[in-house]
């Protein structure tokens, strides 16, 4: 094969490609890039067999063929090099060829036959999708996926497609995200799946104001933005009944500024126990404070908050990471806390609420030091 193409556009693909690289593999054909190159088009792909990028790059082509190239020494070269047009030539041998106006290159390449082969990309539902609804909808649920592997249904994030609304929720056990919009139609598709966080996770950093499409198959999903593809599987698993624990009784409500409340829990957070981050939201109608006490280092902490408080007092304790993540990650500049008592869910809602969206976070408390 042989194919002569810019220095920028290979580099920026490698740099894409780079995400879809394992740190450590027994297989090392996946620490390559398989290139494919074609009379019509160039493309590159790498998979670490949990997801698979395709990239399409504009090239000048001079021999069909297709080779599996050492990743990161090719990213290292295009690092390197100055803004130069550079021509690659694999033989039938695999001995490859990086030829530029500044110097020549030798490396090996692997048979094409030994890359992992892409998911067969037959589909039975496709949806379109503007790219900051997809953007925001990761965004806001993400944070909340879980890490535990022995519960392979909370490692993703649930998309719930319905004919009038699209539904996303997360969880940990701790937190919960549920992310409902009716602000784009899904063409009559009712579908449930759980789709991985490292596949979310990368489309979010290549999503922009224009559409993408979503295709559906039987075990996996693709998301195509212009001529990049990414492929993964869904996680086959029943995901967990969210709404049966989304606590419907919650009648003392709290608003704050979102700033205020965040600042407030960072700085008295510093003065927590290190490994229970325990602070206590302390709310009542005339005065409220977050709080927190670490008896083995005898420091405390305690920081008045100025929001709108009704119904009886009440002191709550929580971890004030997960609660760092979920005042952060509600959308708006005001904050809705809903409560019931201090051993029950709390709701964190923005205020006002957007018309088409629905954004629900829940959190559980811990319990408080005596």
């Amino acid at each position: 094969m042989k194919f002569s193409t810019s220095k920028l556009e290979l580099q920026k693909a490698l740099q894409k490609l780079s995400k879809a690289t394992p740190t450590r593999s027994t297989l090392p054909i996946l620490n390559c890039v398989l290139i494919e190159v074609e009379t019509e088009q160039t493309v590159l792909r790498t998979t670490d067999l949990e997801i698979t990028i395709q990239v399409e790059i504009p090239s000048s082509y001079e021999k069909k063929g297709a080779a599996a190239l050492p990743l990161k020494t090719l990213l290292e070269i295009t690092n390197e090099l100055p803004d130069v047009r550079l021509t690659v030539s694999v033989d039938e041998n695999y001995k490859t060829t990086i030829e530029t106006e500044v110097g020549k290159y030798d490396l090996m390449a692997k048979p094409p036959e030994e890359f992992p082969a892409t998911p067969d990309q037959k589909h039975k539902k496709t949806i379109k999708i503007k790219g900051v609804v997809l953007k925001e909808i990761i965004e806001s649920t993400l944070f909340a996926v879980s890490q535990d592997e022995l519960k392979p249904a909370l490692t993703g994030v649930l998309f719930k497609f319905a004919e009038s609304s699209f539904t996303a929720v997360s969880t940990d056990g701790h937190r919960l995200v549920k992310h409902k919009r009716s602000d784009f139609l899904t063409e009559k598709t009712k579908e449930e799946i759980i789709i991985p966080k490292k596949f979310l996770s990368f489309l979010s950093t290549q999503l922009s104001e224009k559409d993408i499409t979503l295709s559906i198959g039987e075990s996996f999903i693709i998301a195509q933005l212009g001529k990049d593809v990414i492929v993964t599987k869904i996680i086959d698993e029943k995901f967990p009944d969210y709404d049966s624990v989304i606590p419907k009784e919650n009648n003392k409500t709290f608003l704050i500024d979102k700033k205020g409340l965040l600042g407030a829990i960072r700085r008295v957070a510093i003065f927590s126990n290190k490994s229970t981050h325990q602070v206590a939201l302390s709310l009542k109608t005339d005065e409220s404070f977050v709080t927190t006490e670490d008896p083995e280092k005898s420091s405390k902490a305690k920081e008045q908050i100025v929001g709108e408080f009704k119904g009886e007092e009440i002191v709550i304790g929580y971890n004030s990471e997960y609660l760092k993540d979920v005042v952060s990650h509600v959308y708006g500049e005001t904050v809705e806390v809903k409560l019931n008592n201090s051993v029950s869910a709390a709701l964190f809602e923005e205020t006002p609420k957007r018309e088409n969206v629905e954004n629900l976070m829940l959190l559980m408390p811990i319990r408080l030091n005596d």
